[in-house]
């Protein structure tokens, strides 16, 4: 049964929380990385267990799982790039199914349809998206989709090309969005699953030269955020999900430029469970930029910058509970744990910081 975000909001202050035992996988690259790492985290306490090495394979960096948690993909050094397949066993070990080259180089992203059976990728190198069908046994067929952006964008040094950046599926499974950081778009892709194929459907307008990177939809899927990795920034659309169309509501800095003193990259961005709150992560300044939703239009307010107790925050996570954020410093290989202030979507340090190596992507 699902409650109105209001109601649920007061659920969750009023009711005890049980705790639970929740696993957070872990993509990594370079530094001495062997693969894909695993660690628990208790939200009770707040609490990571030593990070352990799932499974051995190179540079997974970016992971997806599917909606049912029993199987996990990453991406992997493989044949000049490939994708690569695990089933997780009752005891959440890793066993690999198959790999699958993508064609096209490495990719910097991935991420699956809602039935889990079509996975797609962004080539940032190459400039493509590529898809592929994923079988009941979860293994990845051969690639059914393969297209070529094109175009570029005002910064000649980083944008003399298309880029895309990241994936990721509509709430209603309909569409594919790709925030292109070369050509300052959000191209959005229409899904054939029964193929495994994508048909170009339009785009989204970002801010110039702002390089958009990542994405994440509201709680009620009608506003996307889009974050801009050069601009430091996020950009809030107003999203139809019946025409599959993005139109462009209000940008706010992550970092404003007079704390531009060395240089700086926008990373990440997620949103909170409850909908409240949404959170971006800010590297070179190595800090997380918090803000709260108003509830009615759907923009965005700062609430406060936290430094991660790390460097170079390339992901981090917000637990399904919303109690905890994970922030994963790559470049001090470590994860450190905050306390995440219901009333204000404020971060607390709990003076946890667990090592692990050049931490990549976390997933729950």
């Amino acid at each position: 049964m699902k409650y109105p975000v209001a109601l649920s909001l007061c659920l969750v202050l009023v009711t005890p929380t049980m705790s639970e035992d929740l696993t957070l996988w872990i993509g990594t690259g370079g530094n001495g990385a062997k693969g894909i790492y695993r660690t628990t985290l208790n939200t009770d306490t707040g609490k990571l267990t030593e990070p352990v090495v799932a499974a051995e394979i190179g540079n997974p960096g970016f992971l997806t799982l599917n909606a049912e948690k029993t199987r996990l993909y990453s991406l992997c050094n493989i044949d000049g790039g490939s994708v690569a397949a695990f089933s997780i066993g009752e005891d959440k070990s890793l066993t690999l199914i198959n790999t699958r080259p993508i064609g096209d180089g490495g990719a910097a992203h991935l991420s699956l349809d809602k039935t889990g059976r079509v996975l797609f990728t962004a080539q940032y190198g190459a400039g493509s998206v590529a898809a592929f069908p994923v079988a009941e046994d979860g293994s990845i067929g051969e690639r059914t989709a393969l297209i070529k952006h094109s175009g570029s964008g005002p910064d000649k040094t980083r944008q003399e090309g298309p880029h895309p950046h990241s994936v990721f599926v509509s709430p209603d499974n309909r569409f594919l969005l790709v925030p292109d950081l070369g050509i300052d778009r959000v191209v959005v892709y229409e899904i054939n699953h029964a193929s495994a194929t994508l048909k170009e459907h339009g785009f989204g307008t970002a801010v110039p030269g702002g390089g958009p990177r990542h994405l994440k939809f509201s709680s009620d899927g009608t506003k996307v955020y889009v974050l801009n990795e050069m601009g430091m920034s996020l950009t809030v659309f107003d999203y139809d999900a019946k025409a599959g169309t993005m139109t462009e509501i209000q940008t706010v800095d992550t970092l404003p430029k007079e704390l531009w003193e060395i240089p700086n990259k926008a990373a990440e961005v997620r949103v909170h469970p409850g909908g409240k709150f949404v959170y971006a992560s800010n590297r070179g300044h190595d800090t997380i930029a918090a803000f709260s939703v108003d509830e009615g239009s759907g923009k965005l307010t700062f609430i406060e910058r936290e430094p991660i107790r790390g460097a170079y925050p390339r992901n981090f996570n917000v637990d399904p509970t919303g109690q905890w954020l994970i922030a994963a410093g790559r470049a001090s290989n470590t994860l450190a744990v905050f306390k995440i202030d219901p009333q204000t979507g404020g971060l607390i340090f709990t003076t946890d910081v667990l090592n692990v190596p050049a931490p990549i992507c976390l997933e729950f």
